[in-house]
């Protein structure tokens, strides 16, 4: 109502304006200036509103104001805020000899907009035009080159950064070191943050953040300790960072001393340090101290919300996902895109097909754009119909999508096939991938173990062959523990680890209790051309087995052993896990690629499906 009141009486004072407009032949200076700030008050009045945008523009024309001033320099400002970047692009096209900052201001609405291909063209046409960019135009010109992961276009930016002598401009530095990180180039950004004259937190909190998204988690919590004995104070940017940090790594230990610090420091009560809480204690697999939160947080978000619905999926507790999706309805929460990911999944780690398809098709026949399925719904749904067997059903859902199916959904289809040992299908899924992502091991892989559990080793062989010819690389195997808030990796066959004497001797009496109990190793699970005596030495030395036996030398009983793995959990290493829950009398936490594994008096939380 309100609006309406406001609407009404801005474009009611803009028509009578025009009318005085045009029923005057001439302007006095003292009415000019008049003009000009009754426009601006109903530029600042409308700059949400796109519609009035376009009045106002026309009103502006009619007034036959000069297109050099700063109105128009505000109405460009406003329709690029707004996302209304082809009407944006319109205006500014017919503007006489712009000014940098409005060349930056069109840079900056295509990178906010998620147009960065039209920004790097913005930024080529005012050099090839001679306009001279200011220290404001490099910044984003730099997040557009990372945004297109165009790694030469960027290190041609960086020259152009020190041809113009702008290098030691902070913001300038902080967004190419931003870009590095994101490019792999840890070294080049390091080198730039090292060399900076002045390191505010402005640039911590950004090589935290990015250190964190792009998957050195470790290097995000090295920067925290590191910015903490600079002297410098954190904000809650960076508690959001090292939390999330701690997330990605499973260092709940050390999550719990940066939370107990933040709270110390005052940094606690915001909903971003919540949520990231939540997401913290979720990926560690302590879902108890998610639920404690959650219930106590005096304000909730469609983000609270959603990361509980996922923190239940992935570690299998499925019914309180759906149950916490149904309570969150009842109270009026308006569910997102990712929301709807966290049910899908729940469907999925349970098998529920039939529910799965029911939230699917709701999601599908819905009006709201912010639900309406995405691709990865889609693979959400080739998971869930593959997982239970259902190969064929995925892949005809694949070939009916409305949308053109990337590599993700293929291979969540592929990894089925492996599972469900489908070679025939498996065969088409991966050839189709080759042509997708050539240079992608993960599906050679997929496709090898898949010959290699049939006893197919020439069919392995070619496959290892063709890796080899595109360079693709396969990503070795390893499982990670935290313990006093170090973090030690193993890797299979690892000896290099300073107490390998001890963890093996560990394993040796471990599986000789387990082999008093009827085990026997799977060694289906060993995918080389080997002897089983052979295979059955590759199986007891594999990365999540000397985890276990080191968490065992040296952790306290008392506490849960917590096992990460950047892998599937393969089925030899999942009885193990059982069968030493049962033994010691411990409850052994493992997270792999897909999923939490939570073992406990020899039995599994997945049910045995996974």
């Amino acid at each position: 109502m309100l609006w309406r009141e406001r609407s009404t009486k801005v474009l009611h004072f803009a028509h009578d304006f025009a009318s005085l407009l045009l029923t005057r032949g001439s302007f006095t200076d003292q009415s000019l200036s008049i003009t000009k700030q009754a426009f601006a008050k109903l530029l600042q009045s409308c700059s949400s509103h796109p519609n009035q945008l376009r009045q106002l523009h026309a009103l502006l024309l009619t007034a036959g104001l000069s297109i050099k001033n700063a109105l128009i320099t505000q109405l460009l400002a406003s329709l690029a805020l707004l996302g209304n970047m082809s009407y944006a692009r319109q205006l500014f096209d017919e503007m006489h000899k712009p000014r940098p900052f409005l060349w930056n201001t069109i840079m900056k609405g295509y990178v906010k907009n998620g147009i960065p291909d039209e920004a790097i063209s913005v930024y080529g046409k005012m050099r090839h035009l001679g306009v001279r960019p200011d220290p404001f135009t490099f910044p984003f010109v730099i997040k557009a080159c990372a945004e297109l992961a165009e790694l030469y276009a960027g290190l041609g930016v960086h020259g152009h950064v020190l041809k113009h002598g702008f290098e030691f401009v902070s913001v300038v530095r902080t967004e190419l070191m931003i870009m590095y990180v994101n490019f792999g180039e840890l070294g080049c950004a390091e080198f730039l943050f090292g060399s900076m004259v002045e390191r505010d937190l402005v640039a911590w909190n950004a090589l935290i953040s990015v250190c964190m998204q792009t998957g050195f988690s470790s290097k995000a919590l090295q920067y925290f300790r590191e910015m903490g004995k600079a002297g410098l104070k954190p904000d809650s940017v960076t508690i959001v960072g090292a939390l999330s940090a701690c997330g990605h790594l499973g260092c709940l230990g050390t999550g719990l001393e940066i939370y107990e610090f933040a709270r110390e420091e005052g940094l606690d009560s915001n909903i971003i340090v919540h949520n990231a809480r939540l997401d913290m204690y979720a990926k560690c697999g302590d879902m108890d101290k998610a639920l404690n939160l959650f219930d106590e947080m005096p304000k909730r978000n469609v983000i609270s919300w959603s990361t509980m619905i996922i923190g239940y999926a992935i570690n299998g507790e499925s019914e309180k996902a759906l149950a916490l999706f149904s309570r969150m309805k009842n109270q009026g929460i308006q569910p997102n895109y990712v929301t709807f990911l966290g049910v899908l999944s729940a469907c999925s780690h349970s098998g529920l097909v039939n529910e799965g398809w029911k939230y699917f098709n709701f999601m599908a026949q819905s009006d709201d754009k912010n639900i309406q399925p995405r691709k990865e719904h889609y693979a959400c749904m080739v998971d869930l119909l593959g997982r239970a067997g259902h190969l064929q059903e995925a892949y005809n859902f694949i070939k009916s999508m409305p949308i053109e199916p990337d590599p993700g959904i293929w291979g969540a289809l592929l990894g089925a096939c492996a599972v469900h040992r489908n070679i025939k299908l498996g065969q088409h899924v991966a050839d189709l991938l080759f042509k997708l992502a050539p240079e992608t091991a993960s599906y050679h892989v997929l496709l090898s173990n898949m010959y290699a559990a049939a006893g197919r080793w020439r069919c392995v062989e070619k496959v290892r062959q063709r890796m080899k010819k595109k360079g693709a690389r396969k990503v070795a195997a390893y499982s990670s523990v935290e313990l006093n808030g170090e973090i030690h990796v193993f890797y299979v066959g690892d000896n290099l680890h300073p107490q390998s004497a001890s963890i093996l001797a560990k394993l040796e009496d471990l599986l000789k209790q387990m082999k008093s109990k009827g085990y026997i190793p799977e060694t289906d699970y060993v995918f080389h051309d080997v002897e089983d005596e052979e295979k059955e030495s590759t199986l007891s030395t594999h990365s999540e087995k000397l985890a276990v036996a080191f968490s065992l030398i040296n952790g306290s009983p008392k506490f849960q052993i917590r096992v990460m793995k950047n892998l599937r959990i393969c089925g030899d290493c999942h009885t193990f896990c059982k069968l030493v829950s049962r033994i010691t009398m411990r409850e052994i936490i493992m997270r792999d690629k897909n999923r939490f594994h939570h073992f406990k008096n020899g039995f599994c939380s997945c049910k045995d499906f996974w």
